[in-house]
C-alpha cells in the first residue's frame, strides 16, 4: 500500500483541482426496459468497454454511470433471456445523459439499435477484433476451471493433467502465450510452467469472459500470440449501486459428487461501496466410463473484500483476494508415484486501481494499478513427503493514459508498466532466481468512414537474474540474462455492406525466456518430467497472421478465420526419450527453441430458422510443425509439435420459448494422428450434450436456472491434450445444475 500512495500522491499533484474536473466529466443515467412487453428489466449487467466502467441495474431498472470523460464508448447490457445489447454512446463536456434501453427476448430477432451521434461515429467502430462470453452463453458453459469453461469455442481445447489443473489452449498455443488476467491484472500463480499447476480463478464467480488478439493484446504483453483472456467479476467496484445487495449461486454436479457456492454482496455507504465475494468448492474423485479416475480430488475457496472511493475526479479501490486450493493429480502413468501426489496451493493478492478524470488536458483519462501477490504450493507424496515446493512473489505497477483525439488518432492509450518476480523451487537443483521487468505501449485508434484501424508497439526491458552464478555440470553456466525486444501489431477491418466485415491482423511477437526455461534442473513428480533449462536461450520471436470474415445479421451469423503463426525461435519442452540417470521413472525433458509454424481455420455460424429455433456449430483445425534439431541427424525437415489438438467442432440447436431455453449439440473431434516425439495417437469420437435454462423474477428478486447433462450417453472417449490419455479416458457422464438468484 505504501507504493500505492505514493503514486496516488504524485499523480493527484499533477493534476487540476477537483472541481474542474467535475465541471468536465459526465454523468450518466439508464433504465432498461423489455423491447416487447416495455416493463423495466431488473439485474441487468452494464459494462462500458472502453474504460472497464460496469454496473448492474436495480429493480427498476435503472442504474447509472458516474464521471465518465468526455467520449465515445460501446455499452454492453445482458442478462440471462435476453439478447446482448451493444449500444454507442457519445459523451460530451459536462453532459448529464438520460438515456432508455430496450433488450429483446431470445426468442426474437431484430436489428442491431445503435443509439449514437452521427456528428462523431462512424461505422467503423461497430465492430472490434474481439471476443466475449457472458449471459446465457457463460451460464451454460461455466465448468469446474477456466479452460473447461471456453472448451466450445471455435480454437480452445484444454491442456489437463487430471481435471482440476486444466489451463487454456487457444490454436495449439499455451504457456505465456496465452496469457490469462482476472479483472485486467495477472493472476500471480504459476499455471505457465507446467500442467499439473492450476490457474488460480473461480469460473463460477465470472460476469463475463474477454478474449483480445493483436493490438489490445499490447497493454498486457508482447507475446500473446494465442490472445489475452481477461475474466471479468469486477472484485473492484466501478460503481455505486443504489441500495445493497448482490447474489447468490449454487452448483453441483454428479461425475465428481461436486457442490459448489459462491456469494457476492455490495454495500453503498456515502461516496463508497465495500463489496464481499465468498466462492467455495468441494469434489470428489472423477468417474469415467471406464471407472473412477483416482486422485482427482478438489478442494477450493477464493474469497474477496473491495473497498472503492467515488469522487468527481474519478475513483479509488482496492481488493484483497485470497485463493486456496488442494487437489489431486493422477498416479504416473509410468509408475514414478502410483498415488498420486496431492498439490496444496495458497494465493494472497492485493490489487488497487486509481482512476483519475482531467479537464481541457491532452490526457483526458489517467489510470494507476498496483498488484501484490504472494503464491505458494507443495507438492505431497502418498507417504506425506514434500517432492517440490514452488514460492513467487510479485509485484506489478502500471500507470496509462487514454489522450483525446489527435487528428486521426483517437482512443489512443500510451502506458508504462514495471514488474518484479522472485521465484523459489525446492526439491531440485533449480536455482532461487528473480526478474525485474519494464514495458511502455502505445495503442491507438482510427477511423476512416468504413475502415477501422488499430495498431499497437510495446518495447520491453527484462533482466533475469540467479540467487547465485555458478556452473551446472548438466545445464552449463547459470548466469543472468537482460534481454530487450520490440512487438508490433496492426488490425484492419472493413465494413463491406450492411454487417458484412473483413478483417486481417497481423503481430510481431517478442517473449524473453522465463526463468523456467532458464534455468530448470531436477524433477517435477507431478508433472511426470525431469525438466532442464537452457541458460542460453534466445528470446522468442513470431509473427502471427489473420484474416477473417464476418456477417452479423438478423437470421444469420457467420465467421470464417484463417491464421498463420510462424517462430524464428519457438521454446518448449521436448521430450528427449532419456530416461533419467537419477530418476529413472522420468524422462528428460530439455527446453529448446527451434523453428515452427502453427496454421489453421475456424468457423462459426448461428441460424434463427423461426423466432424459436436456431441451429449452428463451430469447426476447428490447427497444424503445427517444428524444424528438426541439428541432434536430431536421422529425421529430416519437419515433424509435428507435441499436444496439438486435432480437429474438432460441434453443431447444436436451440430452443427458445418463453422464458425456457433448451439446446442439444454434438460435440467431435476427429483422430489425431499428427503427433509429436513419443506422443501417442488418439481416436476420434462423438459426445452429445443437453441443456435447459429457465428464469423468472418476483418481487425483487429475480432467479436462473439452469440444467445440463454432458456426455449423455456415457460415451469413452480421449482428449489428445490430456497427459493422462494413455490410461484414463475423459469423464464420463455428468448432470450438473446451477441456482443463482440476484437480490
Amino acid at each position: 500500500m505504501k507504493h500505492l500512495l505514493i503514486i496516488i500522491g504524485f499523480t493527484l499533484g499533477l493534476l487540476p483541482f477537483n472541481s474542474l474536473a467535475s465541471e468536465e466529466s459526465g454523468d450518466f443515467k439508464g433504465k432498461v426496459f423489455d423491447a416487447q412487453t416495455k416493463e423495466p428489466l431488473s439485474f441487468v449487467f452494464v459494462h462500458l468497454e472502453e474504460i472497464n466502467r460496469s454496473a448492474t441495474a436495480d429493480s427498476d431498472g435503472k442504474f447509472r454511470l458516474r464521471n465518465i470523460p468526455p467520449g465515445t464508448y460501446t455499452l454492453f447490457m445482458h442478462r440471462l433471456g435476453y439478447q446482448t445489447g451493444r449500444f454507442l454512446i457519445a459523451i460530451h463536456d459536462g453532459e448529464q445523459l438520460e438515456q432508455s434501453f430496450e433488450l429483446v427476448p431470445t426468442g426474437i430477432r431484430s436489428e442491431e439499435v445503435v443509439v449514437r451521434d452521427e456528428k462523431v461515429l462512424t461505422g467503423g467502430n461497430l465492430e472490434h477484433a474481439s471476443v466475449r462470453i457472458l449471459g446465457e452463453d457463460l451460464r451454460r458453459e461455466t465448468g469446474l476451471t477456466l479452460s473447461q469453461t471456453l472448451l466450445n469455442m471455435p480454437g480452445f481445447s484444454e491442456r489437463s493433467l487430471g481435471p482440476a489443473p486444466g489451463r487454456p489452449v487457444i490454436r495449439g498455443l499455451s504457456g505465456e502465450r496465452v496469457m490469462i488476467l482476472e479483472d485486467g491484472f495477472g493472476t500471480g500463480d504459476v499455471s505457465t510452467t507446467a500442467a499439473d499447476h492450476s490457474v488460480s480463478i473461480e469460473p463460477l464467480s465470472a460476469q463475463e469472459i474477454e478474449i483480445a488478439r493483436g493490438p489490445a493484446s499490447l497493454i498486457f504483453t508482447g507475446n500473446a500470440v494465442g490472445g489475452v483472456v481477461n475474466v471479468v467479476n469486477n472484485n473492484i467496484p466501478t460503481s455505486i449501486p443504489s441500495r445493497s445487495g448482490g447474489s447468490a449461486t449454487f452448483h453441483g454436479q454428479t461425475v465428481n459428487s461436486q457442490g459448489s457456492a459462491s456469494l457476492n454482496y455490495k454495500i453503498p455507504y456515502s461516496n463508497s461501496v465495500f463489496q464481499l465475494a465468498l466462492n467455495g468448492r468441494y469434489g470428489l474423485n472423477f468417474n469415467t466410463p471406464n471407472g473412477e479416475i483416482l486422485n482427482t480430488y478438489v478442494q477450493t475457496t477464493s474469497n474477496s473484500i473491495a473497498y472503492s472511493w467515488m469522487q468527481p475526479w474519478g475513483y479509488v479501490g482496492t481488493s484483497i483476494n485470497l485463493y486456496g486450493s488442494i487437489y489431486g493429480i493422477p498416479p504416473d502413468p509410468q509408475g514414478g508415484h502410483p498415488n498420486g501426489v496431492d498439490i496444496e496451493m495458497i494465493k494472497v493478492q492485493n490489487n488497487s486501481r486509481l482512476e483519475y478524470l482531467i479537464p481541457d488536458s491532452f490526457f483526458k483519462l489517467l489510470e494507476a494499478e498496483l498488484s501484490l501477490s504472494a503464491y505458494y504450493h507443495r507438492e505431497l507424496e502418498s507417504n506425506g513427503a514434500i517432492g517440490t515446493e514452488f514460492a513467487q512473489n510479485m509485484a506489478t505497477a502500471s500507470f496509462r493514459g487514454r489522450h483525446s483525439n489527435v487528428g486521426i488518432i483517437h482512443n489512443g492509450i500510451l502506458g508504462v508498466t514495471t514488474q518484479f518476480i522472485d521465484y523459489q523451487v525446492e526439491g531440485s537443483r533449480t536455482p532461487n532466481s528473480r526478474q525485474i521487468g519494464a514495458a511502455a505501449y502505445y495503442v491507438t485508434e482510427s477511423d476512416f468512414g468504413p475502415f477501422h484501424i488499430e495498431t499497437g508497439n510495446r518495447i520491453e526491458f527484462t533482466h533475469a537474474f540467479p540467487e547465485e552464478e555458478r556452473v551446472s555440470p548438466l545445464i552449463g553456466l547459470i548466469e543472468s540474462r537482460t534481454n530487450l525486444g520490440l512487438s508490433s501489431s496492426a488490425s484492419l477491418i472493413y465494413n463491406a455492406f450492411g454487417n458484412f466485415y473483413i478483417g486481417a491482423t497481423g503481430l510481431l511477437s517478442y517473449r524473453p525466456p522465463s526463468l523456467e526455461e532458464l534455468y530448470s534442473e531436477g524433477p517435477h513428480l507431478a508433472a511426470y518430467t525431469y525438466e532442464i533449462g537452457n541458460p542460453q536461450l534466445n528470446p522468442e520471436r513470431g509473427l502471427a497472421k489473420e484474416l477473417f470474415i464476418r456477417n452479423r445479421h438478423r437470421n444469420f451469423d457467420f465467421e470464417l478465420t484463417g491464421f498463420r503463426n510462424y517462430f524464428w525461435n519457438y521454446i518448449y519442452p521436448r521430450d528427449t526419450g532419456r530416461v533419467n540417470i537419477r530418476f529413472p521413472d522420468l524422462n528428460d525433458f530439455q527446453f529448446t527453441e527451434t523453428e515452427a509454424l502453427f496454421y489453421g481455420i475456424e468457423a462459426s455460424t448461428d441460424i434463427r430458422l423461426s423466432r424459436t429455433l436456431s441451429i449452428g456449430g463451430n469447426a476447428a483445425l490447427t497444424i503445427a510443425n517444428r524444424k528438426v534439431l541439428e541432434e536430431e541427424s536421422l529425421l529430416s525437415g519437419t515433424i509435428s509439435l507435441p499436444l496439438i489438438p486435432p480437429f474438432s467442432g460441434l453443431v447444436y440447436s436451440s430452443v427458445n420459448i418463453g422464458r425456457f431455453t433448451g439446446r442439444v449439440q454434438m460435440r467431435f473431434a476427429d483422430r489425431q494422428t499428427r503427433t509429436g516425439e513419443f506422443e501417442s495417437e488418439t481416436d476420434g469420437y462423438t459426445v452429445f450434450d443437453a441443456n435447459i435454462s429457465y428464469n423468472f423474477s418476483a418481487g425483487s428478486l429475480f432467479h436462473t436456472f439452469n440444467f445440463c447433462v454432458q456426455n449423455i450417453l456415457d460415451d469413452s472417449y480421449k482428449n489428445h491434450l490430456s497427459l493422462l490419455k494413455d490410461i484414463f479416458p475423459e469423464p464420463g457422464r455428468n448432470v450438473s445444475f446451477m441456482y443463482r438468484v440476484y437480490f
